[in-house]
């Protein structure tokens, strides 16, 4: 047996849907989803999956790559492989910023770009409520369900608080230990099992 069937959860049964959380497995070392906890904006299975890595906060900062809003200090996370070009936004400002999507109770997808300037001129936004990212994660149909079914993500419910003020470099493992039994063992797999 090796080490990675070690770590393999069978009990994770939470069918995925938008607004949950993926936790990679603890030996995944793919440089962009390792140790990362994604949260699921859009799920479908015919149609597939759209996400946004919550943990991997970039060295750098946002008025660093836009001047759209304003010398906006604000940092930049990694949201995941696809459209690495681009930046996209979260909030916890609902009704404020037109055009959002509700994602998981106070927690909302991008909107009206303009009108979230105005709010960051206002002093109504700020880097407690507003999140920038560059990228995102995305799975084709059935992609991400052949990932469950081997193991590599486990799924979690959690909240708009939790994903906001948790530091972003304890986010990961502060959702699995959130799990309890059996998660304790990710939680305490070193990153590199080789220092171990």
């Amino acid at each position: 047996m090796d080490i990675k069937e070690l770590f393999l959860i069978q009990s994770n049964t939470l069918e995925p849907k938008a607004g949950d959380i993926l936790l990679s497995e603890p030996t995944m070392n793919d440089f962009h989803f390792g140790r990362s906890a994604v949260l699921l904006i859009d799920h479908n299975d015919e149609e597939g999956t759209f996400g946004i890595i919550m943990n991997k906060r970039l060295n750098m900062k946002l008025n660093e790559l836009v001047d759209v809003f304003n010398d906006f200090d604000a940092p930049i996370f990694y949201g995941g492989p696809v459209a690495e070009n681009q930046i996209f936004f979260m909030h916890t400002l609902g009704d404020l910023v037109p055009g959002s999507c509700k994602v998981l109770d106070g927690l909302y997808w991008g909107g009206d770009a303009e009108v979230l300037n105005q709010l960051i001129e206002q002093g109504l936004a700020n880097n407690s409520n507003t999140r920038f990212f560059l990228g995102y994660s995305g799975w084709q149909a059935g992609q991400l369900v052949d990932e469950l079914e081997r193991n590599s993500w486990a799924v979690c419910r959690t909240s708009a608080k939790t994903l906001f003020s948790t530091a972003s470099d304890q986010l990961w493992k502060a959702l699995v230990t959130h799990m309890g039994q059996p998660y304790g063992m990710w939680s305490r797999f070193p990153k590199n099992p080789e220092d171990n």
